[in-house]
């Protein structure tokens, strides 16, 4: 299996589980190695009381990339710190992408970069990821 095809199968099990993202409205659209882009098209009710894309919202979005391109090599990997920095407001109907790669890998230890842009390559926010590879697998492999 090759390092792609391992992070597409690893994608897969968890995408059929993760239930938040689905329910606010996330897509998969690439996923390697230590890497995911994920979009999401803001509707009304993404939007806080100032009118604009709720933090929160677009946090998850940056969070499931994150999630996404760590637990790419088939080991069951949590977030252990993330720090989000909102540069520019997001408004309804916006597409929100959200692109997570990996700038490091120590043993169990990982630092995962994600950047959220609009439509119009925008940014939108910048977040830092740094997570841990715990016990298990994301799906059942005999390889390794």
């Amino acid at each position: 299996m090759t390092p792609k095809e391992r992070a597409e199968k690893s994608a897969d099990a968890m995408w059929a589980s993760d239930r938040a993202s689905q329910w606010v409205g996330l897509e998969l659209h690439d996923i390697d190695e230590g890497f995911a882009r994920l979009t999401l098209q803001l509707k009304a009710h993404h939007c806080n009381g100032h009118g604009i894309g709720h933090g929160g919202v677009t946090f998850l979005l940056a969070d499931s990339a994150f999630a996404f391109a760590c637990n790419s090599r088939n080991q069951v990997t949590v977030a252990m710190h993330n720090m989000i920095s909102f540069l520019n407001p997001a408004h309804e109907g916006d597409v929100l992408t959200a692109e997570a790669r990996e700038t490091g890998l120590n043993g169990k230890n990982g630092i995962y970069d994600v950047r959220v842009v609009n439509q119009n390559n925008e940014v939108v926010a910048e977040m830092r990821g740094m997570s841990r590879a715990i016990k298990g697998q994301v799906f059942q492999d005999g390889e390794r």
